[in-house]
């Protein structure tokens, strides 16, 4: 499991609670990040995540939602999940930025 983490890792003791929530919104998770890094994290999920679309997902890091990083499922591992942070489409806003220019 080891080579599946890139960058440095932040071992939480107690783990920080969130949620996951399905990117259409139809779903909703509590779970817990046990580790973080800046290219994923390892969560512990509360419940089953069978029949849930995992390929891409919304991880809530407040209970409104404001803060939330979009997501893809690396690997499962009984109640934990690896997921991969997806990064913003940067192609977008630059094609934005020229248009104003």
């Amino acid at each position: 499991m080891a080579e599946r983490m890139k960058g440095e890792r932040v071992v939480f003791e107690r783990g920080i609670p969130a949620f996951m929530m399905g990117i259409d919104g139809t779903w909703r998770r509590n779970c817990t990040i046990e580790d973080v890094s800046e290219t994923g994290a390892k969560l512990t999920v509360e419940g089953s995540v069978e029949g849930l679309h995992l390929k891409e997902f919304f991880l809530l890091l407040s209970s409104t939602g404001l803060a939330y990083r979009r997501c893809e499922l690396a690997w499962v591992n009984g109640d934990q999940i690896g997921v991969t942070f997806l990064k913003q489409g940067k192609k977008k806003s630059n094609k934005r930025a020229t248009a104003e220019a």
